[in-house]
């Protein structure tokens, strides 16, 4: 059985509905951001806390795991800045439950989902994985202590594992079942489509002075099933000794500006934005774009899904929804 902690959230909740079609799988989230309805029905739930080993415990002594996949962290940048409390306990103290549990048991197997932010205010046109690390806010920090943690792990423990460092996951399920359901909303595309539903009075660019062609942030996104078959591609190699400790980019490879991402909204919905430009958000850089090279040469996994097919996904889920 794989066990996914943190499957009921966005990105965990899309990748047991990929993972159910080839898998057993076991979630174990504490609902916090989660929702249980999320949850694929072929899968096994139990309401328990990352954090507590007794929930651990119950889980590894139920069930016979043989990986786990580790979606439950904390990841609202602003929060991480304001309580970074929360954050190094969640994302750093409580995986550190987790891995100990894991050697108890003898599962040797893990993915762990990274992120950008531990590239931090990137030097380069294209991030890859060899580009310096040097996050600027706690959450990146925690993530990237995990990903230190890991490589020590590994050496001294013969523990085997993936980090997967993603960019802007977005879109929906194919299926319609499920999509993004964050409270507080926080990204851009279902940010955009809530207000073209009217459900939002503008949308607030911040900055359009930056140096790119059109002034405003460049980021790389990628469809979250995209996203789902990456972890398990990377899960496979795990499962197969393709690997034992490797570290991959997840992104389109492509860049769109803000402004490109309103007017593809505003292509796929045919609805006209209302758009005000507020002020530069600190911390934020002009590009982050993603090479996804190593992972293609290594795994054979590339991103399938365009911007247009990612907001068109998430419109259709989000008008099903409201």
């Amino acid at each position: 059985m794989i066990l996914v902690v943190g499957g009921a959230g966005y990105i965990g909740s899309h990748l047991v509905e990929e993972l159910v079609k080839t898998s057993e799988v076991i979630v174990l989230d504490n609902l916090s951001t989660g929702h249980e309805k999320a949850v694929d029905p072929q899968a096994i739930f139990v309401k328990g806390d990352l954090g507590n080993e007794r929930d651990l415990k119950a889980v590894f002594n139920n069930y016979p795991i043989k990986a786990v996949m580790h979606f439950a962290a904390y990841s609202l940048v602003g929060e991480s800045v304001t309580d970074p409390l929360k954050y190094y306990e969640n994302n750093v103290a409580a995986t550190l439950k987790l891995l100990k549990v894991m050697l108890k048991y003898n599962v040797k197997n893990f993915i762990f989902s990274s992120t950008a932010a531990t590239y931090g205010i990137p030097n380069v046109e294209i991030i890859n994985e060899d580009s310096r690390t040097q996050p600027i806010n706690p959450y990146g920090q925690s993530k990237l202590m995990v990903e230190n943690i890991l490589a020590d792990f590994a050496a001294a423990y013969d523990l085997h594992y993936v980090v997967l460092r993603y960019f802007n996951a977005a879109g929906a399920s194919g299926s319609g079942r499920i999509g993004e359901m964050h409270d507080p909303e926080t990204h851009l595309i279902p940010i955009i489509l809530q207000h073209l539903l009217g459900q939002r009075e503008q949308i607030s660019v911040f900055g359009d002075d930056y140096d790119t062609p059109d002034g405003t942030c460049i980021r790389d996104y990628i469809h979250v099933t995209d996203l789902a078959n990456a972890h398990i591609a990377a899960l496979d190699s795990l499962l197969n000794a393709q690997n034992k400790t490797a570290t991959y980019n997840l992104g389109n490879g492509q860049g769109y500006s803000v402004k490109e991402v309103i007017d593809t909204c505003e292509k796929v919905t045919g609805r006209k934005a209302n758009i005000i430009i507020a002020d530069r958000r600190s911390g934020d850089p002009a590009r982050l774009v993603a090479s996804s090279e190593k992972i293609r040469q290594a795994l054979g996994w590339k991103a399938e899904r365009d911007l247009e097919k990612i907001i068109d996904s998430a419109w259709k889920w989000h008008q099903s929804v409201q």
